[in-house]
């Protein structure tokens, strides 16, 4: 599509969540465009997860014993435990990562990336962290940082100008392979 007939991406830019929100959109986008194709494997994982503890939520519902007999198996031991292992998983492994990826076809790099933001509150500046999705590959890079403030990519309605944040997350993602020319 041209450019000139793509809707503007606009945030809120009182609501610090909205601009998050925005800037990981495009960010997806400008990763996914470079040939890096997601990895949805421990989203997957989250909502097999998240099935089961549905599954024995139902369970303690319809059981065929009354409440106070059941509650000590189903609730306490269960529910409590795949509850833990999915914290678990968002502790350890997701963090503020907002995409993990696999390698791009035809990529000598056997790892793909965890692409990571942080907006603190009540701050204008936004962190972008690439790194390797197996730190402890041979074929990992050394983990790259963006840190600027928001008000360079936004106009002051709050429509975002995609191609000044397009070249710095391209020029990071740049840095990251090693292939930046002139820094």
């Amino acid at each position: 599509m041209a450019s000139g007939s793509r809707n503007p991406k606009k945030a809120n830019l009182l609501d610090p969540h909205s601009i998050k929100h925005v800037l990981d959109e495009c960010v997806t986008e400008i990763v996914k465009s470079r040939g890096y194709v997601e990895d949805f494997r421990l989203s997957n994982l989250r909502l097999f997860i998240g099935t089961l503890i549905i599954a024995v939520a139902l369970l303690a519902q319809f059981y065929p014993k009354k409440f106070p007999e059941n509650r000590d198996l189903l609730i306490g031991c269960i529910y409590v435990v795949l509850n833990g292992i999915l914290q678990f998983i968002g502790y350890t492994k997701e963090k503020s990562a907002i995409l993990f990826t696999y390698p791009p076809k035809g990529s000598f790099n056997s790892t793909g990336l965890i692409v990571s933001s942080k907006l603190a509150r009540f701050s204008d500046m936004y962190n972008l962290t690439v790194a390797s999705a197996d730190p402890k590959s041979i074929s990992a890079n050394k983990t790259v940082q963006l840190t600027k403030s928001v008000t360079k990519w936004f106009t002051k309605d709050g429509i975002l100008v995609e191609g000044l944040f397009w070249k710095d997350v391209e020029r990071l993602i740049d840095d990251y392979n090693g292939e930046r020319k002139n820094k």
